[in-house]
């Protein structure tokens, strides 16, 4: 499944989950090796945009909001460096809406290397 061009990323998840600093499940250490912080998350988003029009998404579940997909790939750095993440999106049961859900790092991708 490719994921529409057209799919929603909520400025918010950009601004205050992915790039804002967590004592937990912290992602915005791991995004600023490539050169994503709070000062510039259009570029996080384009990046995120670039990923799934070059990866399929598989399937990963549903339920009742709708259906769930994995984009896996290789995150294209601001400053030449590349993180091996997973992308998890929503098909919406409401409306048929992609809308973008979380990204993390792909251990497994990460730890091969």
């Amino acid at each position: 499944m490719q994921i529409p061009p057209n799919a929603i990323i909520p400025q918010a998840k950009l601004t205050e989950y992915l790039l804002k600093y967590k004592t937990k499940n912290d992602k915005s250490q791991y995004l600023s090796q490539a050169g994503f912080t709070q000062d510039n998350p259009e570029q996080l988003k384009i990046a995120i945009y670039e990923l799934i029009q070059t990866n399929r998404g598989i399937k990963d579940g549903e339920n009742e909001y709708g259906i769930f997909y994995k984009v896996s790939g290789e995150l294209i750095g601001i400053n030449r460096r590349n993180l091996s993440v997973i992308t998890i999106w929503l098909q919406r049961k409401i409306d048929n809406q992609f809308q973008f859900i979380t990204l993390k790092p792909n251990k497994e991708k990460t730890q091969n290397d």
